[in-house]
């Protein structure tokens, strides 16, 4: 009875040490993490998520590694601009874990290492630029920042994904003058706006008179063209009258040399009448003779109209048959 009570005991514990050595080995990684072995004190693998077997008593975990993006708060800071402002900035860091081993042997203390290298490199990605391109270009200083930031921590086995400046705050003062500088800066444009309008108004008014000038200068011509054409047409009339009153004097047609006469001096007393300091208007004796003239004119013109009649007559054929 004892052997058999002894050789119990002795199963019982070689179970027991098996189910120990069993779960001293089978390690269960959860996801989103990864653990990086050690075996005496020095790095060996890294455990994926999931069921994983080590060597018992000889391998242990070293460090449990967050492998999922993470966001790290940037604390505000002072940052002296490169035109002496002095403002406050804060902002976020997105980073990966993308190798275990590197975060975990790599560096010490893996967040605290992040948010310096982040802060240092805010102040002088900052401090390089203008207050107004500070304000003005957020997506270039977080470009800047990503990319800086991302070169340094590679060897650390992280990828910096994003890095983001939450505000950037100047004194209250230089804001009171930012926005004295931005109301002159408009009220300059509004300026400039009136003034260009008043300049387009007083362009349109020109032209206008312009236009006006050029069309009236356009009917003055068109009227002296007019006048001059007939200016010529009398000057042709007279020209005619003359050659005819002269071929008739050839002829010596005595009623012609009176028209033309009295036709010279009726032209005269009009122009004498037209006067306008002439108040009191003295015939002379002759004005008999003037009038002697009239009747010839007369004269000329019945001569004028039977010769008229006659031509037409002529002009008629002869059918046989007689007038009323």
């Amino acid at each position: 009875m004892d052997i058999l009570a002894g050789s119990s005991i002795t199963v019982l514990i070689l179970v027991a040490v098996i189910i120990i050595v069993v779960f001293s080995g089978a390690k269960m990684v959860p996801q989103g993490y990864n653990y990086t072995v050690e075996r005496f004190g020095k790095y060996r693998t890294t455990l994926q998520s999931g069921l994983n077997i080590i060597v018992p008593f000889i391998d242990q975990i070293g460090h449990k590694v967050n492998m999922m993006e993470q966001v790290l708060d940037v604390p505000a800071q002072e940052v002296i601009t490169k035109d002496n402002a002095t403002i406050t900035a804060d902002g976020v860091t997105f980073y990966q874990v993308l190798s275990a081993s590197q975060a975990a042997y790599e560096v010490l203390g893996l967040q605290n290492a992040i948010l310096t290298m982040t802060m240092t490199n805010i102040r002088s990605v900052m401090g390089s630029m203008d207050l107004d391109q500070l304000l003005s270009n957020r997506d270039e200083i977080n470009a800047r920042l990503l990319r800086v930031v991302d070169a340094a921590c590679e060897p650390w086995g992280v990828k910096i994904t994003r890095i983001e400046i939450k505000d950037i705050n100047p004194p209250n003062d230089l804001v009171d003058a930012m926005a004295r500088q931005m109301k002159a800066e408009r009220e300059k444009r509004a300026a400039i706006l009136e003034a260009e309008g008043a300049r387009q108004s007083e362009i349109a008014k020109a032209e206008g008179v312009k236009q006006s000038l050029i069309l009236e200068a356009e009917g003055r011509q068109q009227a002296a063209m007019r006048d001059a054409e007939a200016r010529e047409r009398l000057a042709e009339a007279e020209a005619k009258a003359t050659v005819m009153v002269s071929k008739a004097i050839a002829e010596g047609d005595m009623g012609a040399i009176n028209y033309f006469v009295a036709n010279k001096y009726v032209e005269a007393f009009g122009e004498l009448a037209k006067s306008p300091n002439q108040k009191t208007l003295i015939l002379p004796m002759e004005a008999t003779g003037m009038i002697g003239s009239l009747a010839g004119i007369a004269e000329i013109g019945k001569e004028a109209l039977k010769e008229t009649k006659k031509s037409r007559s002529s002009r008629i054929p002869n059918t046989g048959v007689s007038e009323g």
